[in-house]
């Protein structure tokens, strides 16, 4: 995990602050989140894109059906979300790195295939560019509205799950090799939350001269035909994911498995099975803490942000320090696991978000010290201003409360 710090008050916790220094010959274009999150997959190895459109994600299946067939891949369009997700489980479980690409309604009918690829341990990477709700809201309006349900993706518990959200184009690109490494590392599906306008809008995007020449960063596919298929009660990541056919006699099922993958029904194999799934990625949660953070040494009140929200966020709380309030930033980019130890500090916190309903809200009240100074300020379908965030973080500051403002929500319970 790489660090960088910026004079004293700012400070990236992400491996593609290292990777960024890394690669510096290549070329720069204007383009969109949805053409970074494609390049970065193809940068990353992925060789089958499996899909149904729905905006704004459709630009990913877009470019993929053009870019894949450039380097020897395979670009499907599917029947619907869930084919989509299966398609692309059938063919990591083949060998082949893959990525499917939704938005919130189409996400809500993944999870069937969601529970299947995480109890068999398949890699893959799913991206929800996410947009106002509930249900078809505004397709062309950002939303944050899958935080819980990115977490919670599957029926039946007994999962603990990996979650990204970028907040640029250029972080789109790095983000999604990262996501794809990861995947392969925990042997499991890895989400990407972008949003709206992560995924709409045009900016700067660097890329590489060569993708040859991220061998160094890029963790390869690598097969295992041996048993164990599923190393059961245990915590272990870096192993080899499963390859069906060429001789092994793996079963994937949707069941309590044993370690060769065979339906069985004894609660020794379900508590095996549960302890991997969960303590494969609580217990290496280091491995993927990534973040943000800006002026936190003498911050007396801390807003928390991620996705395009953050975006705004930030400028808010550099106004709010020219305006003499003692502000800091925090950017959560891995979102799950959940960052409990960021929250330490007993201060006052000001969580925006672009729900009504208040969900990473209620993670920062659990996790910090006291629960009644953390502050609500949700937005639904359209970013907070940076006067908006300024104004509140002054009336924490200095009385405690958020001042009344047009088309901001306040209250959780």
């Amino acid at each position: 995990m790489a660090i960088i710090q910026t004079g004293v008050s700012e400070k990236l916790v992400a491996p593609w602050a290292e990777w960024a220094e890394r690669y510096r010959e290549g070329r720069r274009l204007l383009e969109a989140g949805t053409y970074a999150l494609t390049e970065g997959a193809i940068a990353a190895g992925c060789r089958v894109f499996a899909g149904y459109p729905i905006t704004p994600a459709t630009d990913i299946a877009e470019y993929m059906s053009k870019r894949l067939p450039q380097v020897g891949g395979y670009y499907m369009q599917a029947e619907d979300e869930l084919a989509g997700m299966h398609m692309c489980a059938g063919a990591s479980l083949g060998g082949l790195k893959a990525m499917t690409a939704t938005s919130g309604p189409g996400y809500t009918l993944m999870h069937d295939a969601y529970g299947w690829a995480i109890t068999n341990e398949i890699p893959l990477v799913v991206v929800d560019a996410m947009r106002v709700g509930p249900i078809s809201g505004i397709t062309g309006a950002p939303g944050q509205g899958e935080f819980y349900v990115a977490r919670y993706c599957s029926h039946g518990g007994n999962i603990e799950t990996i979650v990204l959200s970028p907040n640029s184009v250029q972080e789109s690109f790095w983000l999604t090799i990262d996501a794809f490494n990861l995947a392969e590392r925990f042997r499991t599906v890895v989400t990407i939350l972008t949003d709206q306008v992560i995924s709409d809008m045009f900016e700067d995007l660097f890329l590489p001269r060569d993708y040859a020449e991220l061998g160094g960063i890029v963790v390869p596919r690598r097969h295992n035909l041996t048993m164990p298929f599923y190393p059961l009660n245990s915590d272990a990541i870096d192993v080899p994911p499963n390859i069906v056919g060429k001789g092994t006699g793996i079963c994937v099922s949707a069941y309590t498995h044993t370690e060769e993958g065979y339906d069985i029904e004894a609660m020794e194999a379900q508590w095996a099975q549960t302890y991997r799934l969960v303590n494969k990625i609580r217990h290496h949660r280091e491995e993927i803490l990534r973040y943000e953070a800006v002026g936190l040494e003498d911050a007396e009140v801390i807003a928390v942000a991620y996705g395009a929200a953050s975006r705004t966020v930030k400028t808010g709380v550099l106004e709010a320090r020219r305006r003499g309030v003692k502000a800091g930033f925090l950017r959560l980019i891995s979102l799950w696991p959940f960052a409990d130890e960021l929250f330490e500090r007993d201060a006052r916190y000001l969580v925006c978000e672009l729900n009504y309903d208040g969900q990473l809200v209620r993670e920062v009240m659990r996790a910090a010290p006291d629960k009644r100074k953390v502050h609500f300020m949700g937005k639904s379908g359209e970013l907070h201003t940076v006067a908006e965030v300024a104004t509140a973080l002054e009336g924490v500051a200095r009385r405690g409360s958020i001042p009344e403002l047009p088309y901001i929500w306040t209250e959780v319970r």
